[in-house]
C-alpha cells in the first residue's frame, strides 16, 4: 500500500523507546530514516516531551532528504491517553499503554459496552481516560486524545479529530463509523471525545511553529493517522485478500485484512477499520519469548543447524511463558504445556518453535472461521521471523509459504498513510 501522490511523504512512529521517523517516495521506497531515543530510555508521561522528541526525528529525517514533504502522519502505541484543554494544554500526564487503569473503571465500562467493543479491559483508553478523570479532577472543556493525535494536534493546531484506529479503545464503533450512544451513561464531559476519521484523510496542515521545529514546510498536510501495530502492518504491503501479517516477537500478533468487521471476545478477535475494509485479528501470549528463556542467541543460532523443519517432533507443546492465553481463545487460566522434556536441546527448541507454530495455525483457522477469507501467503515481521528453519516450520503448519517482510517499520506505514493524505483508505 503505498503513496499515490509524486512528491515525498513523511511518517512519524511513536514508540516505547523513542521516535522513529522516516521518508518515501510517491513509489513507496524510503528515502530517510531517523530514530531518537527517549531521555530516560522508557516512554515518558510527559506529552511535553513526546513533541520535542517527535520533532527533532522528523528535523533529522529530513535533513537525510533534498525532496519536498507533502503530507506527514503519526503512528502511535494503542492505548495510550492524555486529557486536553480545547487548544491542547495538557490537564493530565499521559497514562501509557503499559499501565493498567483502575479495575473500577473496567467494569463500569463492562455494564454499558456491547461485548465486542475495544474498549472493554483496565488496557483500554478508555478505562485509562476515567481513571485519569478521576485522578485529576478533570472537568469543563476538555478533550479525551490518544498519543497520535496530540502529536498530530501539535503539528497543524486541531486537537479535536482522532483516527478510526486510535479511536476504537476509546469506545468507537468501526463498523456504524459513529461514537456509540452507551457512552453516555460513563462520567465523560460533553464534547469530550474528537470527530474520528479515516487514517490517512487529511485533516489539517503544518503551521508555523511546528515547521520551524520539523523542517516541514507550513502548510504541509498533516494526516489522520494509526496505531503502531497497523503502521507496521501497513508497512509490509500486504493487501491482497488471503494475505496476513504475523508479527513474531516476544509475543504472537496475527492480522488479516477482512470485507466485514470479525469480533468474537470468546477468543480475543477484534477489528480495526482500515478504509473500506476491517483487519482483524488478536494476539497470543505465546511467541518467540518463550525461547530466550531456555536458550541464550548464540545457543539458537548453533542449535537452528540441526533441526529438522520436515519432520515433527510430537511433542504437542503449547508454550506460554505463564499461565493464561488471550487468543485464539481467551482463558486467563490456562496452564502452559512444555512436557515431555527431551534430553536434546535441539528437539526441545524445535518442539517450542512447532508449539509457536501450531497457535498460529490455529489463531487463523479461528478468524477464517469467524469470517476472514481462506488463508493464502503469511508476511512475518518480528524477531522470529528471520530464523529459516522455524519459517519453514509455520509454513508446513500453516499449509501455505511464509514470507519475511521487506519492511515493517511503523514510521514507514505512517508515512504510507501520509502519502494517501485528502484520499482515505480504499
Amino acid at each position: 500500500m503505498a503513496p499515490n501522490r509524486s512528491t515525498a511523504s513523511a511518517g512519524l512512529d511513536v514508540g516505547t523507546s523513542g521516535c522513529k521517523a522516516a521518508v518515501v517516495d510517491h513509489r513507496g521506497g524510503v528515502l530517510a530514516r531517523s530514530r531518537i531515543a527517549w531521555p530516560d530510555g522508557c516512554m515518558p508521561a510527559d506529552p511535553g516531551t513526546w513533541g520535542a522528541v517527535a520533532e527533532a526525528a522528523l528535523a533529522a529525517a529530513l535533513s537525510r532528504t533534498r525532496r519536498r514533504v507533502d503530507a506527514v502522519a503519526v503512528a502511535g502505541t494503542s492505548g495510550t491517553v492524555l486529557w486536553t484543554a480545547p487548544d491542547g494544554t495538557p490537564l493530565t500526564p499521559a497514562m501509557r499503554y503499559d499501565e493498567p487503569a483502575a479495575a473500577t473503571w473496567a467494569a463500569a465500562i463492562a455494564e454499558h459496552a456491547p461485548a465486542a467493543s475495544g474498549a472493554h479491559g483496565a488496557g483500554s483508553g478508555l478505562a485509562r481516560g476515567l481513571h485519569l478523570a478521576a485522578a485529576y479532577g478533570v472537568r469543563g472543556p476538555c478533550r479525551l486524545l490518544s498519543q497520535a493525535d496530540w502529536i498530530a494536534g501539535r503539528l497543524c493546531g486541531r486537537f479535536d479529530a482522532t483516527d478510526e484506529n486510535n479511536a476504537l479503545k476509546l469506545g468507537y464503533d468501526p463498523a456504524a463509523r459513529r461514537w456509540p450512544a452507551w457512552l453516555q451513561a460513563l462520567p465523560l464531559a460533553e464534547g469530550c471525545l474528537p470527530s474520528a476519521h479515516a487514517p490517512g484523510t487529511t485533516i489539517g496542515t503544518v503551521r508555523a511553529e511546528a515547521a520551524r521545529a520539523t523542517s516541514l514546510a507550513e502548510g504541509c498536510r498533516v494526516a489522520a493517522g494509526t496505531t503502531d501495530s497497523i503502521a507496521g502492518f501497513l508497512a509490509t504491503g500486504a493487501d491482497e485478500d488471503g494475505e496476513a501479517v504475523t508479527s513474531l516477537g516476544t509475543t504472537l500478533a496475527l492480522k488479516q485484512p477482512t470485507a466485514q468487521p470479525v469480533f468474537s471476545p470468546a477468543h480475543g478477535v477484534y477489528s480495526h477499520r482500515l478504509g473500506a475494509r476491517f483487519l482483524a485479528g488478536g494476539a497470543s501470549n505465546c511467541g518467540a519469548g518463550i525461547l530466550a528463556h531456555y536458550f541464550t542467541d548464540e545457543e539458537l543460532e548453533a542449535l537452528t543447524a540441526r533441526l529438522d523443519p520436515e519432520r515433527d517432533t510430537g511433542l504437542g507443546y503449547y508454550p506460554l511463558p505463564a499461565p493464561g492465553e488471550r487468543f485464539p481463545y481467551a482463558d486467563p487460566d490456562l496452564e502452559p504445556r512444555l512436557e515431555p522434556c527431551p534430553a536434546e536441546p535441539a528437539r526441545f527448541l524445535q518442539g517450542l518453535m512447532e508449539g509457536v507454530a501450531a497457535v498460529e495455525a490455529e489463531g487463523y483457522r479461528r478468524l477464517q472461521a469467524l469470517g476472514a477469507p481462506p488463508l493464502r501467503r503469511v508476511i512475518t515481521v518480528g524477531g522470529g521471523a528471520a530464523n529459516p528453519a522455524w519459517r519453514r516450520i509455520r509454513s508446513r503448519y500453516l499449509g501455505v509459504p511464509v514470507e519475511t517482510a521487506a519492511e515493517d517499520e511503523a514510521a514507514v506505514g505512517a508515512a504510507y498513510l501520509a502519502g494517501r493524505a485528502g484520499a482515505p483508505l480504499a
